[in-house]
């Protein structure tokens, strides 16, 4: 009875044992299994961990500006009355705006159409060139250092009052109010006519100072479009009359250096073939003289002396000689007279500066709400800024 009892609780834990077997495979990949799931469920938890917490830190930060809204406003408000006082102390600026178109009857031929349509494509073929100062280049000699400080020594009449264009440059922006305590500044003046080879080196100095400020703020030279040959000429300054006569005589210094440029050497040909024509012209008529001197001298003569006829004979070979080369000379003179006029640009100007010219002010409420909106965003960002170092630094 015994033994059978101990048969069947040995085979009872036997079977235990075998259900409670497993199998080799399952041991060495259970654990792996259980790695790659428990990461998954790691990374899930942690991306839903700093979602919540960007939120909860956002939420925060939003709390801790809401604490600081009087010192947000009070901030808004101090800009925004620094922007109003801005818009009182800022000058209005005068906008004063020249065109002009180039045509150059040298230049145009066959190919301009052609050369046109292909400028509209942004192509440049290179061959409606006008030589030194065609197209991009024109509008750097307009810029150039030698235009503008011409336009800067020419004499305009401001309110009944004569004074080159530097000299209301000067006035206008307070400079002799700066400076004062510079003797060497104070006591420099620009007059009309005054030659720049004999300027002081601080003459010079200033020149380039004021030639670098009205490229940077107040000269903008451009064409209209790209495939016309009209440029405009923009002055904006806070004189209304430096803007006006500014733009009028640079445009007046650049054409006319234009067109002495470009018919220079038309013009000395010229001078030389009329000087050569007055020459001849005065010996014609000094031989016309002798003729008749000659006859006069021996209005009876022998015809069987012939050395009586020899003076004025010479005289009339010298005569018909200057005939002939004053008549070549003359029609040499107007064929270059022709190809001058031909040669000679047109400038034309299309639009002039009117007064009183357009004005562009810092409005007042412009300044309001732009002060007020700054002032309030750097506020705004100084704290969040503060908040977060302290944040860190804890």
């Amino acid at each position: 009875m015994e033994a059978k009892d101990q048969k069947k609780e040995s085979s009872f834990i036997s079977n235990q044992v075998k259900g409670n077997l497993v199998p080799a495979a399952d041991v060495y990949s259970s654990p792996q299994r259980g790695d790659a799931a428990g990461q998954r469920a790691l990374g899930g938890e942690a991306d839903e961990i700093s979602l919540k917490d960007l939120i909860l830190k956002l939420r925060e930060w939003y709390r801790y500006l809401l604490s600081k809204w009087l010192i947000i406003i009070l901030a808004g408000i101090i800009g925004g009355l620094i922007g109003l006082a801005y818009a009182f102390s800022k000058k209005p600026i005068y906008k004063a705006e020249l065109s002009f178109a180039l045509e150059d009857e040298k230049s145009a031929g066959s190919l301009g159409g052609a050369l046109g349509l292909a400028s509209q494509f942004g192509l440049d073929v290179g061959g409606g060139s006008n030589g030194a100062f065609s197209g991009d280049n024109l509008l750097e000699l307009m810029k150039s250092r030698t235009m503008i400080q011409k336009a800067l020594l020419t004499e305009v009449d401001v309110n009944g009052r004569k004074q080159t264009l530097a000299e209301l440059y000067i006035d206008f922006n307070q400079l002799r109010d700066q400076w004062k305590n510079k003797p060497e500044l104070s006591s420099v003046h620009f007059l009309a006519g005054a030659e720049p080879e004999k300027f002081t080196r601080t003459q010079d100095s200033l020149l380039g100072i004021f030639y670098k400020a009205l490229l940077a703020k107040i000269l903008v030279v451009d064409k209209v479009e790209k495939k016309l040959s009209i440029v405009a000429v923009k002055v904006n300054s806070e004189n209304e009359l430096f803007s006006k006569y500014f733009a009028e005589v640079l445009a007046g210094e650049v054409s006319d250096f234009y067109v002495d440029t470009k018919t220079k050497k038309s013009v000395q040909n010229l001078a030389v073939l009329q000087h050569q024509t007055d020459s001849v012209r005065r010996a014609l008529n000094s031989a016309i003289t002798g003729v008749a001197s000659s006859v006069d001298a021996n209005p009876n003569a022998n015809p069987s002396r012939q050395v009586l006829r020899v003076p004025s004979q010479r005289r009339q070979v010298d005569v018909q000689a200057n005939t002939a080369i004053l008549t070549e000379l003359v029609k040499n003179l107007e064929i270059s007279k022709v190809s001058l006029r031909k040669e000679t640009p047109l400038i034309q100007v299309i639009d002039r500066p009117i007064l009183p010219l357009e004005k562009e002010k810092f409005g007042k409420l412009k300044g309001l709400v732009f002060g007020g909106l700054i002032a309030g965003f750097l506020t705004t960002l100084f704290l969040l800024m503060r908040k977060f170092l302290k944040d860190v630094m804890s």
